[in-house]
């Protein structure tokens, strides 16, 4: 009995293709704290290792409002960018819950004001798949073909997981944005306490640096010494306003 075994290797290269992209998506996304550069990282990422895909955009809400889009081909931009109107794929998968599939535009009866202008800018077939972020931040990754007979069953795959993926580490970037934003209110508040206030201008002084780099000194020298962050700085103080012997 002869057996075919064509077919499961292709399956196992597509396997293996999509393992590549979420390795590489996440070390590209693993360290980075702004949302923004985190969605344009994503799409170029996706653009560049999904083959048959010809660009890849992404449409993000936030609280049901637009709040950004990114394109990897800067003139497809307004594919994904709701202020051309809100009737696209990616609409229609974000309020679905569920992946859009339109293989072949010219034969598509859908968004058909969006479908016009893509066809328009050499775009034949999408995909789009909704992203989860978290609580406020939701989205839908969008990959574009410009041929009718680029997507196959295994772009449908690769987009679910891509998805998938992706919403879990936009969602860490969300967390490094936010935890970001609270270090930086605290380092506010910590300037303009007196002891640490003062401390940090001493270091200023004698190093000429400016106060965050300052404050990160006192940080540093606070923890080489395993001690709370205001006692170092009264030492400090302490230190330079001793009168000297002479």
């Amino acid at each position: 009995m002869n057996l075919d075994t064509r077919k499961p290797r292709l399956d196992t290269f597509g396997v293996l293709e999509t393992a590549a992209l979420l390795r590489e998506l996440t070390a590209g996304l693993i360290a980075v704290a702004d949302f923004d550069e985190a969605l344009t990282r994503l799409v170029r990422i996706a653009r560049d290792a999904v083959p048959g895909i010809d660009c890849c955009g992404f449409t993000a809400l936030r609280a049901g409002e637009p709040a950004g889009v990114a394109a990897s081909d800067v003139g497809r931009a307004e594919l994904d960018d709701l202020r051309h109107g809100p009737d696209t794929p990616a609409m229609t998968a974000i309020h679905r819950r569920e992946m859009i599939i339109a293989p072949d535009l010219h034969r598509e009866a859908r968004w058909p004001a969006w479908a016009d202008r893509a066809r328009g800018l050499g775009v034949r077939g999408v995909i789009s798949a909704p992203v989860d972020v978290d609580e406020q931040v939701i989205g839908a990754i969008n990959l574009y073909a410009e041929s009718a007979a680029a997507l196959a069953t295994r772009h449908q795959l690769t987009a679910m997981l891509l998805a998938e993926h992706a919403g879990l580490l936009l969602a860490a970037v969300r967390n490094r944005e936010r935890q970001a934003a609270w270090a930086d209110q605290l380092d506010s508040a910590l300037l303009e306490e007196g002891v640490v206030g003062q401390a940090v201008g001493v270091i200023m002084t004698q190093r000429g640096c400016p106060a965050p780099e300052a404050l990160d000194v006192l940080r540093t020298a606070a923890s080489s010494l395993d001690i709370p962050l205001r006692e170092v700085a009264e030492r400090l103080v302490l230190t330079v306003s001793r009168p000297r012997d002479n």
